[in-house]
């Protein structure tokens, strides 16, 4: 499986993911810039970490623009893979891949910790092998990672198994302590309704 890791002025964690996923038996990474305008010969996507165009404006937002993104929201409705971490899941939702917004932390403070997910989607194209109520530790560093989304969006959310992390203790209850940055019903990751898209 070849993945794609995307390249935007001010990505920095792309360089991780090629490593992470180059180190994996059978699959392979390659960087495309920004300003491509093709995808093919690609399996699966990346949208790394990172402060696309500085931030401004609103997270996400110019890089949503970006001649690639054509290519992404395509491969998208073909079925590929789309994995957005950190700035990529907000980059996701501006381009409509994915619902609702990343804001502005609670307490309007920039968050970088390690934190606890419990996986509430167990089995699926992002989680394979994970059961349900599955605990991982893992790092965050934002500042604009509290996901908010209406109360009909996170109605279809609940209802369809697209929530799949919420942010928890070691014990994996969710409540507001375990919530580094105030997201709405301690949601962390969540996926398209077909489930090939994943933000977290």
């Amino acid at each position: 499986m070849k993945f794609a890791i995307i390249q935007f002025p001010g990505s920095n964690c792309d360089q991780d993911c090629l490593r992470a996923i180059n180190g994996l038996d059978g699959l392979s990474a390659e960087y495309v810039w920004h300003k491509a305008t093709s995808l093919a010969g690609f399996d699966a996507i990346v949208l790394p970490g990172g402060f696309a165009y500085g931030d401004y404006l609103r997270c996400g937002a110019i890089a949503r623009f970006s001649p690639i993104m054509n290519e992404v929201v395509r491969a998208a409705k073909e079925g590929r893979l789309v994995l957005g971490t950190c700035n990529g899941f907000q980059v996701l939702c501006e381009a409509g891949l994915l619902p609702g917004a990343l804001v502005r932390n609670r307490g309007l403070r920039f968050v970088c910790d390690m934190v606890q997910l419990r996986i509430e989607l167990p089995d699926s194209a992002f989680m394979h092998g994970c059961p349900q109520g599955t605990i991982l530790r893992m790092p965050i560093a934002h500042g604009e990672g509290c996901y908010f989304a209406d109360p009909n969006t996170l109605r279809e959310l609940n209802a369809n198994g697209r929530v799949v992390m919420r942010y928890c203790d070691v014990t994996g209850a969710t409540s507001p302590e375990s919530n580094p940055n105030g997201s709405i019903e301690n949601i962390a990751g969540i996926c398209s309704r077909e489930g090939n898209v994943f933000g977290l």
